[in-house]
Parts: C-alpha cells; sequence; structure tokens
C-alpha cells in the first residue's frame, strides 16, 4: 500500500476528505492517504509542500499560485471548491470601530507572511481604495492567536472564513463589520513536482475518489447535523454555508488561471505572471 501524506485546514471544505479517509475509500485504492489538519493556513501550507512535508495540499488558490511563482516546486492538479470564499471582516467586540472604512491605517491580524488573510488584506484594501502600502500587519499564527492579539489590542481586526468564524461572534468575543468574496474559486488541490513525477497513478485514484465524493456531498444522510456537530456551528448557519458551497471536480484551465493572475496583478499580490505549464498540471 502507497502511503501518501496530504494537508489542509480543519474547516467543513475538508469534511470530504475527513469522510473518505474514515470510510477506508483511498485503501480501497490501495492508497494509505494521510491527512494532517494545519490550522495556521495558507502559509504554512506552502510551507510544507516546500519541505517535502507533505506531498498533497487542499490550499487557498491565490495563496499557491504566489508560493509557485515564488519557487514553490508544486503543481495545482485541479480545483477543489469554485465558489468564492467569504472572509469576515472581525473586530473584537468592545472595540471602537464600527464600519470597514473605519479601520483604514490600523493594523490587521495574519496567521503568517504569504497567508490567505494577509493577501485578503490587499484585496480588501483594493475594494476600499487604500493604498495598499499603508497596510500593517500583526502575525497570530492561528485564530486562537487573533483572539489574543484582538482582545489585547496587539492587532486591530483580522479576516478569516465568515462561518468558522461566527462562533466568536456568537460568544460575543469578535464583531463582525463585513464580508470580503474571493473574486476566483476558493480552494485548488496541489501536488509537489516529486510526487507528480514518482506516484502518477496514485495521484489519479486519489483525485477520482475524491471527486466521487465531493459531487454527492450534499446528499449524504443528516451531513448538515455533521457539519454542525464536527465544527461547532449552528445548523442555520451550516445550512446557509453548504447552500453557498459549490464543489468542483474539474481541472483549472487556462483562461481561468489567467483570469485569476490578472487579478492577482491588479491587487498587487503577484508581481508577475506565469505560464500554464509553470503553476498547474495538464
Amino acid at each position: 500500500m502507497k502511503t501518501i501524506k496530504i494537508a489542509g485546514v480543519p474547516e467543513h471544505f475538508n469534511l470530504p476528505w475527513q469522510l473518505a479517509i474514515e470510510n477506508n475509500e483511498f485503501k480501497d485504492q490501495n492508497i494509505d492517504l494521510q491527512w494532517t489538519n494545519v490550522p495556521e493556513g495558507t502559509g504554512k501550507l506552502c510551507q510544507m509542500l516546500r519541505n517535502g512535508e507533505t506531498d498533497l495540499a487542499v490550499i487557498l488558490t491565490e495563496g499557491i499560485i504566489k508560493d509557485i511563482l515564488a519557487g514553490n516546486p508544486s503543481k495545482i492538479l485541479q480545483v477543489y471548491v469554485q465558489s468564492p470564499l467569504i472572509w469576515g471582516i472581525h473586530v473584537a467586540e468592545p472595540s471602537s470601530y464600527q464600519t470597514v472604512e473605519d479601520l483604514q491605517g490600523t493594523k490587521c491580524a495574519i496567521s503568517r507572511k504569504g497567508s490567505g488573510s494577509e493577501l485578503m488584506a490587499y484585496v480588501n484594501a483594493h475594494n476600499q481604495n487604500w493604498n495598499t502600502k499603508d497596510l500593517k500587519f500583526e502575525i497570530i499564527n492561528t485564530i486562537d492567536g487573533a483572539v489574543k492579539a484582538l482582545t489585547a489590542g496587539e492587532a486591530d481586526y483580522f479576516m478569516w472564513e465568515r462561518f468558522m468564524t461566527k462562533p466568536l461572534v456568537d460568544q460575543g468575543i469578535f464583531r463582525r463589520l463585513g464580508d470580503c468574496l474571493t473574486p476566483w474559486p476558493s480552494f485548488v488541490i496541489v501536488a509537489t513536482d516529486e510526487i507528480i513525477k514518482n506516484n502518477p497513478s496514485a495521484i489519479q485514484k486519489i483525485a477520482d475518489t475524491i471527486n466521487s465524493k465531493t459531487a454527492t456531498f450534499k446528499e449524504i444522510p443528516e451531513i448538515n447535523a455533521t457539519l454542525a456537530s464536527r465544527f461547532n456551528q449552528k445548523i442555520g448557519d451550516i445550512q446557509d454555508w453548504i447552500s453557498l458551497t459549490q464543489w468542483s471536480q474539474a481541472p483549472i484551465d487556462a483562461d481561468m488561471l489567467n483570469n485569476v493572475q490578472n487579478q492577482l496583478l491588479e491587487f498587487g499580490i503577484i508581481d508577475k505572471k506565469g505560464t500554464f505549464a509553470q503553476l498547474a498540471l495538464r
């Protein structure tokens, strides 16, 4: 049996992977797929791919494109979630800030450099017509670190997936001032060049298995209750989230990749575009 390592954030988007692993659906293909939860997010996942700590990652589109262009020896295999990611813009509940506009010139909490939370701060700044050169950051590693930083006044706002952060809003720890949507598909599946070269058939079997899972995921009996229980969510919030979420079973195409890169270039997230061959596996 071939052992392959995969990593991703411990969020509801990745429950199809967890269920497939628990149901031995990869082992049925003679693959021991070992999942690692990475609460730090995209920046840490990029580092793990570079260091060979994982073979595959389920990762934010903007973050991995930026990192491959910066030398990460990996390729995008396919789109995993087609729908945009909804980033909630949060402040500490007692904060004096009342609108997103009030946050201009303040300090943003980010998980780490190169993370989605950092890159989306640039997207939000662009949307608000702020000078991105004025952005200031506080590295907090995880959502728990964000709670500490915002509560202590070490950072002023924090952008994270809206529904995963909502329990903190419900508890009166954070207050959400608004949302910022990614203008591109939110998650892609990525593999290192080494695993693509050495185990192409295993990679294809993994893709086929997860695509079969996501194609029917919303039809799983009691899936809303399962999601709510595993991710500390209210059923109503899960129903809203799952209605907005569209998984993909399609490879990333050249037009989509070009469109995403054009927007990343416009937002100042990348300073050059790459070719399809540099970024993705055909």
